[in-house]
């Protein structure tokens, strides 16, 4: 391999598109209240992406347009309930993977209104997904 390939293949790797702190309102949860009243959810998103065919054709048609990413996501969160995070989290990776540049997603899904009693700063589940 020369060492222009070896170059490439490590900046393909490198390149990420994150869209963090999404927030929406879901019914997601194991208990009957979580269903009824809701809270809010946040997502963040990291996507493994070469950009550079976009950033050669600074055409957003050849990269991720996070602007839609985000309303899909949201669409997920604030659609059909599931009782884990580990679900929802799973449901937004398929999502982020049917973009057809996106080779790898880290998907976290953060619940800051977690019903645990006791005082806690963050509770979250993180997935990473490949496209197949």
């Amino acid at each position: 391999m020369s060492q222009d390939t070896d170059i490439d293949t490590a900046a393909a790797r490198g390149d990420r598109i994150a869209l963090r702190g999404l927030r929406a309102y879901g019914y997601h949860g194991v208990y009957g209240h979580e269903r009824r009243e809701g809270q809010d959810f946040v997502v963040d998103a990291v996507l493994e992406v070469d950009t550079r065919p976009a950033a050669a054709s600074d055409d957003v048609a050849d990269t991720v347009h996070y602007g839609e990413l985000a309303s899909r996501l949201v669409e997920v969160v604030t659609g059909e309930p599931v009782n884990l995070l580990e679900a929802l989290a799973e449901r937004l990776a398929r999502v982020c993977l049917e973009e057809k540049p996106v080779r790898r997603a880290e998907v976290t899904v953060h619940k800051p209104s977690a019903p645990i009693p006791h005082a806690f700063e963050d509770v979250s589940v993180t997935v990473v997904r490949g496209a197949e």
